[in-house]
Protein backbone atom coordinates (compact mmCIF):
# COMPACT_ATOMS: atom_id res chain seq x y z
CA UNK A 1 0.00 0.00 0.00
CA UNK A 2 1.38 3.38 -1.21
CA UNK A 3 2.32 5.54 2.22
CA UNK A 4 0.99 9.01 3.29
CA UNK A 5 4.05 10.94 2.67
CA UNK A 6 3.62 9.52 -0.98
CA UNK A 7 0.31 9.93 -1.44
CA UNK A 8 1.02 13.83 -0.34
CA UNK A 9 3.91 14.07 -2.84
CA UNK A 10 1.68 12.97 -5.75
CA UNK A 11 -1.06 16.21 -4.39
CA UNK A 12 1.73 18.19 -4.38
CA UNK A 13 2.90 17.37 -7.72
CA UNK A 14 -0.93 17.80 -8.89
CA UNK A 15 -1.23 20.87 -7.21
CA UNK A 16 1.63 22.26 -8.56
CA UNK A 17 0.52 21.46 -11.93
CA UNK A 18 -3.07 22.56 -11.76
CA UNK A 19 -1.63 25.72 -10.63
CA UNK A 20 0.86 26.14 -14.07
CA UNK A 21 -2.48 25.35 -15.93
CA UNK A 22 -4.09 27.96 -14.17
CA UNK A 23 -1.41 30.72 -14.89
CA UNK A 24 -1.80 29.55 -18.85
CA UNK A 25 -5.27 29.92 -18.71
CA UNK A 26 -5.10 33.92 -17.18
CA UNK A 27 -2.25 34.29 -19.66
CA UNK A 28 -4.86 33.71 -22.62
CA UNK A 29 -7.79 35.53 -20.23
CA UNK A 30 -4.89 38.47 -21.26
CA UNK A 31 -5.09 38.07 -24.50
CA UNK A 32 -8.80 37.62 -24.96
CA UNK A 33 -8.72 41.02 -22.98
CA UNK A 34 -7.06 42.97 -25.51
CA UNK A 35 -8.81 41.32 -28.24
CA UNK A 36 -11.98 42.96 -26.81
CA UNK A 37 -10.55 46.02 -26.30
CA UNK A 38 -9.69 46.13 -30.04
CA UNK A 39 -12.86 45.24 -31.16
CA UNK A 40 -14.89 47.40 -28.36
CA UNK A 41 -16.39 43.74 -27.47
CA UNK A 42 -18.18 43.90 -23.38
CA UNK A 43 -15.70 42.35 -21.51
CA UNK A 44 -18.74 40.48 -20.11
CA UNK A 45 -20.64 37.99 -21.82
CA UNK A 46 -23.67 36.09 -20.54
CA UNK A 47 -24.02 33.55 -22.94
CA UNK A 48 -20.42 32.47 -22.50
CA UNK A 49 -20.35 32.25 -19.17
CA UNK A 50 -23.45 30.25 -19.44
CA UNK A 51 -21.94 28.11 -21.89
CA UNK A 52 -18.77 27.62 -19.57
CA UNK A 53 -20.53 26.81 -16.22
CA UNK A 54 -22.72 24.36 -18.40
CA UNK A 55 -19.94 22.44 -20.18
CA UNK A 56 -17.40 22.37 -17.26
CA UNK A 57 -20.51 20.84 -15.19
CA UNK A 58 -20.79 17.99 -18.01
CA UNK A 59 -17.43 17.60 -18.01
CA UNK A 60 -16.87 16.86 -14.20
CA UNK A 61 -20.03 14.39 -14.64
CA UNK A 62 -17.73 13.03 -17.02
CA UNK A 63 -14.84 12.65 -15.17
CA UNK A 64 -16.80 11.63 -12.11
CA UNK A 65 -16.32 15.06 -9.97
CA UNK A 66 -19.42 16.60 -8.33
CA UNK A 67 -20.91 19.06 -10.84
CA UNK A 68 -21.81 21.49 -8.17
CA UNK A 69 -17.99 21.49 -6.82
CA UNK A 70 -16.73 21.68 -10.32
CA UNK A 71 -19.55 25.16 -10.53
CA UNK A 72 -18.03 26.28 -7.65
CA UNK A 73 -14.61 26.44 -8.86
CA UNK A 74 -15.38 27.51 -12.02
CA UNK A 75 -17.35 30.68 -10.66
CA UNK A 76 -14.54 31.09 -8.60
CA UNK A 77 -12.52 30.98 -12.00
CA UNK A 78 -14.82 33.27 -14.08
CA UNK A 79 -14.54 36.16 -11.28
CA UNK A 80 -10.86 36.49 -11.32
CA UNK A 81 -10.79 36.35 -15.38
CA UNK A 82 -13.05 39.35 -15.27
CA UNK A 83 -10.97 40.89 -12.40
CA UNK A 84 -7.75 40.56 -15.14
CA UNK A 85 -9.61 41.63 -18.14
CA UNK A 86 -10.67 45.17 -16.06
CA UNK A 87 -7.48 45.19 -14.19
CA UNK A 88 -5.37 45.14 -17.29
CA UNK A 89 -6.56 49.26 -18.19
CA UNK A 90 -5.37 50.39 -14.75
CA UNK A 91 -2.18 52.79 -14.71
CA UNK A 92 -1.15 50.99 -11.26
CA UNK A 93 1.19 48.41 -10.82
CA UNK A 94 -0.19 45.18 -8.60
CA UNK A 95 0.80 45.02 -5.28
CA UNK A 96 3.61 42.26 -3.95
CA UNK A 97 2.08 39.40 -2.21
CA UNK A 98 4.19 36.87 0.33
CA UNK A 99 3.28 32.81 0.21
CA UNK A 100 2.69 32.88 3.93
CA UNK A 101 1.08 35.49 6.20
CA UNK A 102 2.59 38.58 7.52
CA UNK A 103 1.62 37.57 10.77
CA UNK A 104 0.29 34.30 13.00
CA UNK A 105 -3.29 33.80 12.30
CA UNK A 106 -5.73 32.01 14.16
CA UNK A 107 -6.83 28.21 14.18
CA UNK A 108 -10.15 29.38 12.17
CA UNK A 109 -7.98 31.78 9.65
CA UNK A 110 -6.76 27.80 8.66
CA UNK A 111 -9.96 25.87 8.24
CA UNK A 112 -12.55 28.82 7.09
CA UNK A 113 -13.01 28.84 3.61
CA UNK A 114 -16.25 31.17 2.39
CA UNK A 115 -19.56 31.80 3.01
CA UNK A 116 -21.85 29.10 2.37
CA UNK A 117 -25.15 30.72 3.16
CA UNK A 118 -27.33 33.35 4.93
CA UNK A 119 -30.40 32.60 6.67
CA UNK A 120 -32.29 35.69 6.73
CA UNK A 121 -35.77 35.99 9.32
CA UNK A 122 -38.77 37.47 7.11
CA UNK A 123 -42.49 38.86 9.48
CA UNK A 124 -43.56 38.65 5.86
CA UNK A 125 -42.00 35.83 4.05
CA UNK A 126 -44.12 36.26 0.62
CA UNK A 127 -42.74 39.37 -0.15
CA UNK A 128 -39.09 38.93 0.79
CA UNK A 129 -38.91 35.82 -1.50
CA UNK A 130 -40.61 38.08 -4.23
CA UNK A 131 -38.16 40.56 -3.79
CA UNK A 132 -35.69 38.14 -4.60
CA UNK A 133 -37.01 35.96 -7.08
CA UNK A 134 -39.11 38.67 -9.08
CA UNK A 135 -36.97 41.62 -8.66
CA UNK A 136 -33.15 40.48 -8.16
CA UNK A 137 -33.06 37.26 -10.46
CA UNK A 138 -32.74 34.88 -7.54
CA UNK A 139 -34.46 31.38 -8.26
CA UNK A 140 -35.82 28.58 -5.98
CA UNK A 141 -34.24 25.94 -5.14
CA UNK A 142 -35.90 23.02 -2.82
CA UNK A 143 -34.66 22.00 0.72
CA UNK A 144 -32.75 18.94 0.65
CA UNK A 145 -35.02 17.36 3.26
CA UNK A 146 -38.22 18.73 1.38
CA UNK A 147 -40.44 21.46 1.61
CA UNK A 148 -40.97 22.71 5.36
CA UNK A 149 -43.97 25.78 5.60
CA UNK A 150 -42.47 29.43 6.12
CA UNK A 151 -38.75 27.75 4.25
CA UNK A 152 -37.82 29.45 1.36
CA UNK A 153 -34.68 29.10 -0.01
CA UNK A 154 -33.54 31.17 -2.94
CA UNK A 155 -30.20 31.17 -4.94
CA UNK A 156 -28.36 32.72 -7.93
CA UNK A 157 -25.12 31.72 -9.17
CA UNK A 158 -23.16 30.55 -5.84
CA UNK A 159 -25.35 32.56 -3.41
CA UNK A 160 -27.47 31.00 -1.24
CA UNK A 161 -30.18 32.62 0.82
CA UNK A 162 -32.43 31.13 3.27
CA UNK A 163 -35.51 33.08 3.82
CA UNK A 164 -37.43 31.99 7.38
CA UNK A 165 -40.68 33.28 8.41
CA UNK A 166 -43.38 33.03 11.20
CA UNK A 167 -45.39 29.83 9.83
CA UNK A 168 -42.29 27.89 9.93
CA UNK A 169 -42.82 27.29 13.66
CA UNK A 170 -43.47 29.42 17.09
CA UNK A 171 -39.70 29.55 17.63
CA UNK A 172 -39.14 31.51 14.43
CA UNK A 173 -42.01 33.44 15.53
CA UNK A 174 -40.65 34.84 18.72
CA UNK A 175 -37.17 35.62 17.51
CA UNK A 176 -39.21 37.55 14.97
CA UNK A 177 -41.13 39.20 17.80
CA UNK A 178 -37.79 39.93 19.35
CA UNK A 179 -35.89 41.04 16.62
CA UNK A 180 -37.74 41.84 14.10
CA UNK A 181 -36.64 41.52 9.66
CA UNK A 182 -33.35 40.59 8.99
CA UNK A 183 -30.19 38.59 8.97
CA UNK A 184 -30.39 36.12 11.34
CA UNK A 185 -27.11 34.40 11.10
CA UNK A 186 -24.03 34.04 8.36
CA UNK A 187 -22.80 30.17 7.83
CA UNK A 188 -19.58 29.78 7.14
CA UNK A 189 -17.87 26.69 5.73
CA UNK A 190 -15.11 25.05 7.18
CA UNK A 191 -13.00 22.37 6.68
CA UNK A 192 -14.01 20.44 9.46
CA UNK A 193 -16.87 21.53 11.96
CA UNK A 194 -15.42 19.52 15.07
CA UNK A 195 -11.66 21.02 14.64
CA UNK A 196 -13.47 24.50 14.34
CA UNK A 197 -15.47 24.44 17.13
CA UNK A 198 -12.64 23.08 19.65
CA UNK A 199 -10.65 26.06 18.28
CA UNK A 200 -13.42 28.83 19.17
CA UNK A 201 -14.00 26.68 22.53
CA UNK A 202 -10.21 27.24 23.39
CA UNK A 203 -10.51 31.22 22.81
CA UNK A 204 -14.05 31.04 24.84
CA UNK A 205 -16.17 31.93 22.15
CA UNK A 206 -19.85 32.38 23.03
CA UNK A 207 -21.04 29.13 21.66
CA UNK A 208 -24.96 28.08 21.40
CA UNK A 209 -24.72 24.73 20.15
CA UNK A 210 -22.75 21.59 19.77
CA UNK A 211 -21.82 20.21 16.48
CA UNK A 212 -25.07 19.11 14.98
CA UNK A 213 -25.27 16.60 12.19
CA UNK A 214 -28.22 16.12 9.68
CA UNK A 215 -29.82 13.45 7.81
CA UNK A 216 -27.54 14.81 4.80
CA UNK A 217 -24.15 15.43 6.66
CA UNK A 218 -24.08 18.71 7.15
CA UNK A 219 -22.38 19.17 10.70
CA UNK A 220 -23.05 22.67 11.98
CA UNK A 221 -22.69 24.74 14.80
CA UNK A 222 -23.32 27.83 15.67
CA UNK A 223 -22.52 31.28 18.41
CA UNK A 224 -24.26 33.17 20.55
CA UNK A 225 -25.92 36.01 18.99
CA UNK A 226 -23.77 39.32 19.85
CA UNK A 227 -25.85 42.18 20.02
CA UNK A 228 -22.56 44.69 19.09
CA UNK A 229 -23.42 42.85 15.43
CA UNK A 230 -26.53 41.83 15.40
CA UNK A 231 -26.39 38.45 14.16
CA UNK A 232 -24.96 34.67 14.62
CA UNK A 233 -22.53 32.89 13.09
CA UNK A 234 -22.58 29.46 12.12
CA UNK A 235 -20.09 26.98 10.98
CA UNK A 236 -20.71 24.21 8.67
CA UNK A 237 -18.94 21.41 6.85
CA UNK A 238 -20.07 18.73 4.62
CA UNK A 239 -19.56 14.97 5.51
CA UNK A 240 -21.79 13.37 2.90
CA UNK A 241 -23.03 14.02 -0.76
CA UNK A 242 -22.66 17.54 -1.61
CA UNK A 243 -26.35 18.80 -1.63
CA UNK A 244 -28.37 21.63 -0.64
CA UNK A 245 -29.17 23.41 2.67
CA UNK A 246 -32.01 21.46 4.63
CA UNK A 247 -35.15 23.24 6.55
CA UNK A 248 -34.38 21.22 10.00
CA UNK A 249 -31.20 22.23 10.59
CA UNK A 250 -31.97 26.03 10.48
CA UNK A 251 -35.22 25.51 12.20
CA UNK A 252 -32.74 23.57 14.60
CA UNK A 253 -31.63 27.08 15.67
CA UNK A 254 -33.82 28.76 16.32
CA UNK A 255 -35.24 26.32 18.71
CA UNK A 256 -32.03 26.48 20.08
CA UNK A 257 -32.14 30.07 20.26
CA UNK A 258 -35.72 29.89 21.91
CA UNK A 259 -34.81 27.15 24.47
CA UNK A 260 -32.09 29.70 25.33
CA UNK A 261 -33.82 32.76 25.92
Amino acid sequence: MTGLPELRARIDELDRRLVQVLAERLDVCREVALVKEGSDTPVIQPNRVREVITSRRQWAIDSGVDPDFAEQVFRVLLAETHRIEVAGSRPDAAPDKAAAPESTRSALDTVATRIDHIVVAAADLAAAEATFTDRLGFHRVHPADGEVPGVRIVAAGGVTIVLVGAEAGPAVAAYLQRYGSGIQHVAIDVLNAGYARAALTAVDAPLLTDVVVDASGHEQFFTIRDPSIGLQLGFISRTGHRVGIGAANVLALFEAIDESD
